[in-house]
């Protein structure tokens, strides 16, 4: 990532949350925008019944006296996402609102992005930084246990989108073969115009 693209989309499936969010913190900062999808399939290290514990306490900080005043808990594994990013980032001063602003982080992916080539960062993958055989969480179901209520729907618009995506690429491998098929059958007519062409430098 390290020259500037319009929009880089990033597949969170299978990275480590606070890896993803730093790199992605520091990228917004810079100035690139940032889309992150399937933010339900983001890990976290660490047993399931530890970090729902760890969540459990996060639930009871709040003010006393007016809970409406915060701090807010977010259930939705995009909102935890954002929340951690938050944190990196100077959020009160201009330039961290706008960096904020040039994030978009969801749940599956929708559809302007499932047409989208989606990019994995290797520095946050979990297969590559935690070490085998650790214990590791996944966001979306702590996210399902604390409240959150779309992790049915969110798994039934995906198994959708794959479907239709594995479609697409039936189409596109056929379409490739039938082209390839095309040229051997025309490449000996063609020979002597190829030949004539290449002599002219081209």
């Amino acid at each position: 990532m390290s020259t500037f693209e319009k929009v880089v989309v990033i597949d969170g499936k299978g990275h480590l949350l606070g890896r993803l969010a730093s790199i992605v913190a520091k990228q917004a900062l810079n100035g690139q925008k940032v889309v992150v999808v399937r933010c339900e399939a983001l890990n976290v290290s660490g047993e399931f019944f530890r970090n729902k514990l760890k969540y459990h306490a996060y639930l009871n900080k709040r003010c006393l006296v007016n809970p409406t005043r915060g701090p807010f808990h977010f259930r939705a594994p995009s909102r935890i996402l954002y929340k951690a990013i938050r944190g990196m980032v100077p959020h009160k001063t201009a330039r961290g609102a706008a960096a904020l602003d040039r994030i978009k982080l969801f749940e599956g992916v929708p559809p302007p992005y499932d047409r989208v080539k989606r990019m994995v960062v290797p520095d946050a993958l979990r297969v590559l930084r935690l070490k085998p055989g650790r214990k590791y969480t996944t966001i979306g179901r702590i996210s399902h246990e604390v409240g959150w209520k779309y992790q049915d729907v969110v798994a039934k618009l995906e198994e959708k989108r794959k479907a239709k995506s594995a479609a697409f690429y039936q189409r596109k491998t056929a379409l490739i073969a039938l082209k390839n098929k095309a040229v051997s059958n025309k490449a000996a007519s063609v020979k002597d115009l190829n030949a004539s062409i290449a002599a002219l430098g081209h």
